[in-house]
């Protein structure tokens, strides 16, 4: 701050009766300006009527301490509302995909519905909580609710750093929580049975979901010259509609083994075409056609939940993968996850009871020592016997 300074000028003296009355140039009433210059340089005052010195002096230390510590907002621009800054924030997300870009617009119509009235600053944790509790009550789930707090926080974070908010309202504590549903793994018979069930043009899709991983626009999008059948290696490249994939985590070279690749090789052959799943008659298939041949076939499977979708065949290979032993990162790199959080999150319940494991290993420890308890008494017993 270049200057800090409270002026006691805005009573001026009578000359003709010698009494200090209010300027007229400075407004009736208010003798006390405090003023002070903002990080750009500019002047900022207020203005404290006669008895408020300490008002004002309590207001420059506040302004003083926010400048020191960083969290100092302008007053104009602490002024913005939500609405306002989801627009601007909304012009510079436009550089993701359009996909991306039009989920970001469906969450923030929520919040703006919500907050969109309000300043930047008026909104309390107090608020978004109530907001999630109503969110809920009106019918939407829970993975769904957790999903608009994480975009809120997300721009108000956005804010904080744009030096419009001084602290993200949004917290632990303000969180809904994701929910606590387990996916459904889907047993070795039920992938087998579902593979049985599609129309043979699309088997492949099958394959390539519960036994590499690939997700619906993956394998849509994967082309023939993706995998190669020699040596037994999948590399998923774009999505179904010639978009590459989000991240690199997602272009990562996946290793098969050679009996999948003989079968993928085959259907190839015999349905022609550059992807590997097509729709028959040697053109690529679409990510509709897929899940709509989920659809039909899942009542005809035994168990199979009426909400199974194409992508749940990640989770048996998820089951598969942990119940041969490797470590979360083998299963993490499998599955293409961007962290080994996420991997954990999901099927963290998947992994063997490690309480039993902790158990067995102090148990065997304490086997290798032998009769240890009975050995210390002894060892106690015959050292009374020669302190006698």
């Amino acid at each position: 701050m270049t200057f800090r300074s409270i002026q006691d000028r805005w009573y001026v003296t009578d000359p003709a009766t010698g009494k200090r009355i209010p300027s007229a140039r400075h407004g009736e009433g208010m003798r006390y300006r405090a003023r002070y210059k903002d990080t750009a340089g500019n002047e900022v005052t207020r203005a404290f009527s006669d008895k408020e010195k300490s008002k004002a002096q309590r207001w420059l230390d506040e302004v003083t301490t926010s400048q020191v510590t960083g969290t100092y907002v302008d007053p104009k621009t602490a002024r913005t509302t939500v609405a306002e800054w989801c627009e601007t924030w909304t012009a510079g997300y436009a550089t993701r995909r359009p996909s991306t870009v039009r989920q970001a617009q469906v969450h923030l119509a929520q919040i703006t519905a919500a907050f969109g009235s309000l300043p930047l600053s008026a909104v309390r944790p107090s608020a978004i909580r109530s907001w999630t509790v109503k969110l809920k009550a009106d019918g939407l789930a829970d993975s769904y609710v957790y999903a608009l707090h994480s975009r809120l926080s997300q721009v108000m974070s956005d804010a904080v750093h744009d030096g419009l908010l001084a602290r993200n309202p949004c917290s632990r504590r303000t969180s809904p929580g994701a929910g606590g549903q387990r996916p459904y793994v889907a047993t070795t018979e039920q992938v087998w049975a579902l593979h049985d069930t599609v129309a043979e043009h699309l088997r492949p899709a099958i394959l390539l979901g519960a036994f590499v991983g690939l997700r619906t626009a993956e394998v849509v999008g994967l082309r023939v010259a993706d995998v190669d059948f020699m040596r037994g290696v999948v590399r998923p490249v774009e999505q179904g509609n010639g978009e590459p994939l989000k991240s690199e985590t997602s272009c990562t070279a996946l290793p098969i083994p050679q009996e999948l690749a003989a079968v993928l090789s085959a259907a190839v052959a015999r349905w022609g075409g550059d992807h590997v799943v097509t729709d028959g008659t040697g053109r690529q298939t679409s990510t509709w056609a897929i899940e709509r041949a989920i659809r039909s076939a899942r009542p005809k499977v035994a168990g199979l939940p009426a909400a199974f979708r194409f992508h749940d065949l990640r989770h048996y290979l998820a089951s598969l993968l942990i119940g041969s032993g490797p470590d979360v990162k083998v299963v993490q790199h499998r599955l293409r996850h961007g962290s080994a959080k996420t991997t954990l999150d999901t099927y963290g319940h998947l992994w063997p009871d490690s309480d039993e494991s902790a158990r067995a290993a102090v148990g065997a420890v304490l086997a290798a020592r032998g009769d240890w308890l009975g050995t210390e008494r002894a060892d106690l017993q015959q050292n009374r016997r020669s302190a006698r």
